[in-house]
């Protein structure tokens, strides 16, 4: 048996369906209403607690204890220790250049090749050759210097040059940085040979010093990875705040450190800004336009059917009230709302899209109310989707631990998704999210099967369970069925399964379907030989009536159906099938016989008092079974000998209640129709085998349907 979850029709507490500007006023009102108290609980403070009003800087005017004792991961103190430990990261430079290195060596080829030729130039006096030898890039030399180099024999400027390019290379192998610069052309004098001369050590360092270069260079990119790691490798700060101790002193001066720790225990209240009451208040709109758009949509019945109407907004209105309460300023306490809950109660007890739709929009409202918490958002999403489409078959009562044991999962998956990244693991923290999951799941599971059976019977909703047990034979009305007109119970069997098939084709709800086509011909127990179903010996009692008599008590088994499952407290829905499954169409057979015996010389009889009372069906349930009952009771009694002749047949009942009006206020398509014909073709031709048509067969088949079949 497949059973789904399908918002009512309006029922008799509506009466009607309600114009196109009664629903736009009806939409109106609740709007402002709706979108006025959600922006009210989200602007103000829900309960009255002791709260302060201070900014980092402020002189406290009082002292301020800690109310209770808390433990918890201080953002402050987790990013000062951040902090030193990025500060004590030196900076990361590269390491030396050879390229800088070969080309110092090279230029320093060069120049001592330019004051080799120099000094051999016989055609230069000393004093040209002097200034010759100053004007020499990278080479910077005093006049001292200069006359130096000039007065060094062979053998000592080989003996120098050969050690300067040695010094050169012992210098530029080794980390030059831009700080290191200066001391390093200053400790120079210590790397050439103790074997040179005062003066020969002078040339060298004169020749070496200026081009000594910077080799090193800083790696911004490095220096930042080795912070960030640095970072990474602190874990973070808990800290533990004792109840009674004080927080801030009078007089003290308030920390950024005593500000969370307020904060933490819910003692710090922010300053409402305008942009913040502004922002609560478009927020509001936005979750108000996007439930009344769905629901003008997808579920444009609940403008006429109220009570599903206030049960959608009180059961929104009430988890948006509870999550105000818990969520701000708390770390843990958010983790445990259990958001599955509502999704759960309108799943089973409405509809499944509606249910999913309505828990978006609760997480949106709840990671608001976090302060655009993606985490919580997912969170509330994440954990009532999965319970919702769970809990789409309530056909017992662990269908709601199951749920709630999904959604515990999908609260596990979603803490760990956004906890895990970034390695930087509170495994005290983590471990108690895991265990908020874990209760969220087992209290939303709770509350769920509370408001199911609650709500249900409260609202007289027909929960799936429900009406599993209404269609059990045990019920005292189905005994009564059995009992006093067996026919009218086989009858009403035959059509269930009829009924049950068709809505099941075209995704109408099967179960509710069956059920309300088990009571559909109650109201015959009370006169149950006045009707055909029941007459086992051929003994028409209507022969010995007049036809609006006849015609009364025919049309008073929907009145007297309407009343019986009212005493035995069927809900509003199965009273609807009883209501409903004759529309109001006339007992045709015997109005035809009134204006029969009237002839021409007396008053037409009042077709009126021939009409069933009505309604006409306004569900796609009620109005399949109104069809399956009429061809049933038809095909029994024709015995069509084909399914050609039996699908002629069904398709002449449904053209005729498609002509007559009494469709018109069920929804059905024409798809529907064709989808209900081809079902009821093939149920009736498997349940009455073809058989040879005796002559007379056509009439009775007749007068059984006019009598109430």
């Amino acid at each position: 048996m497949s059973v789904t979850n399908h918002a009512p029709a309006g029922n008799e507490e509506d009466g009607h369906h309600l114009p196109r500007a009664g629903r736009l006023l009806t939409g109106t009102v609740w709007s402002l209403i709706f979108g006025a108290l959600i922006s009210l609980i989200l602007i103000f403070e829900l309960l009255p607690v002791r709260r302060v009003e201070l900014e980092a800087g402020q002189v406290s005017s009082a002292d301020i204890r800690a109310p209770r004792k808390i433990v918890y991961v201080s953002q402050v103190l987790t990013e000062q220790a951040r902090r030193v430990a990025e500060q004590s990261v030196k900076d990361v430079y590269d390491p030396p250049d050879p390229k800088v290195g070969r080309e110092q060596a090279a230029r320093m080829r060069q120049i001592l090749n330019a004051v080799e030729t120099t000094r051999t130039n016989a055609s230069l006096s000393e004093r040209d050759k002097i200034l010759s030898l100053m004007s020499i890039s990278d080479l910077a030399l005093s006049e001292e210097s200069a006359t130096m180099l000039l007065r060094l024999d062979d053998m000592g400027w080989l003996v120098v040059t050969t050690e300067a390019e040695n010094v050169l290379n012992i210098v530029m192998r080794d980390p030059i940085r831009t700080s290191d610069l200066f001391g390093v052309r200053n400790g120079l004098p210590p790397l050439v040979r103790l074997t040179l001369s005062d003066s020969q050590t002078r040339a060298v360092i004169a020749l070496v010093q200026n081009l000594i270069k910077v080799n090193s260079f800083y790696n911004a990119k490095a220096t930042q990875q080795s912070k960030q790691q640095a970072r990474d490798s602190v874990e973070p700060v808990t800290l533990t705040v004792e109840k009674g101790q004080a927080i801030v002193r009078q007089g003290d001066i308030v920390e950024p450190l005593d500000l969370e720790i307020l904060n933490a225990l819910g003692l710090l209240r922010p300053r409402i800004q305008a942009q913040d009451i502004l922002g609560n208040i478009v927020l509001a709109l936005l979750i108000t336009a996007l439930l009344g758009a769905y629901l003008t949509v997808y579920c444009r019945s609940y403008w006429d059917c109220r009570k599903n109407l206030l049960l959608v907004t009180t059961l929104f209105l009430a988890s948006a009230i509870v999550a105000r309460v818990m969520v701000p300023n708390h770390a843990v306490l958010p983790y445990l709302f259990p958001a599955a809950a509502v999704g759960l109660v309108i799943g089973t007890l409405l509809d499944t899209h509606l249910a999913v739709f309505m828990s978006v929009l609760l997480g949106l409202l709840v990671g608001a109310m976090g302060g655009g918490n993606l985490e919580l958002t997912t969170y509330v999403i994440a954990g009532s989707v999965v319970a919702i489409l769970a809990a789409q078959r309530v056909e017992r009562v662990n269908v709601f631990v199951f749920a709630g044991m999904l959604a515990t999962l999908a609260n596990w998956a979603t803490v760990l998704a956004f906890r895990l990244p970034g390695h930087q693991y509170d495994w005290v923290g983590l471990l108690t999210l895991l265990g908020a999951g874990l209760l969220n799941g087992g209290i939303a599971a709770m509350l769920a099967l509370l408001g199911y059976f609650v709500l249900g019977g409260l609202m007289d909703i027909p929960t799936t369970l429900r009406l599993v047990d209404l269609a059990r034979p045990t019920h005292p009305l189905m005994r009564q069925l059995l009992l006093k007109a067996p026919g009218t119970y086989h009858h009403s069997i035959l059509v269930s399964n009829m009924a049950e098939e068709a809505a099941e084709r075209i995704g109408a709800d099967p179960l509710l379907a069956r059920v309300g086509a088990y009571y559909h011909d109650i109201g015959k127990t009370l006169r149950p030989y006045f009707f055909v179903d029941n007459q086992m010996d051929g003994n028409n009692v209507h022969d010995r009536l007049d036809p609006e008599t006849s015609a009364h008590i025919i049309v008073s088994h929907v009145k007297d159906g309407v009343d019986l499952a009212r005493k035995y407290k069927l809900p509003a829905r199965i009273v609807d099938f009883i209501a409903e499954h004759h529309g109001m169409t006339l007992a045709t057979y015997f109005y035809q016989r009134a204006q029969q015996g009237a002839g021409e010389s007396s008053a037409a009889p009042d077709p009126s008092r021939f009409q069933y009372p009505g309604p006409r069906p306004r569900s796609k349930e009620t109005a399949i079974v109104m069809l399956a009952d009429t061809c049933e009771a038809t095909v029994r009694s024709l015995r069509p000998a084909n399914a050609e002749e039996t699908g002629k047949l069904v398709r002449q009942i449904i053209d005729e209640r498609l002509g007559t009006g009494e469709l018109k206020e069920s929804d059905l398509t024409l798809r529907d129709l064709e989808q209900i014909r081809q079902s009821f073709t093939t149920t009736l031709q498997a349940v009455f085998h073809p058989r040879i048509r005796y002559p007379g067969q056509e009439q009775q088949g007749k007068e059984a349907e006019k009598n109430g079949g």
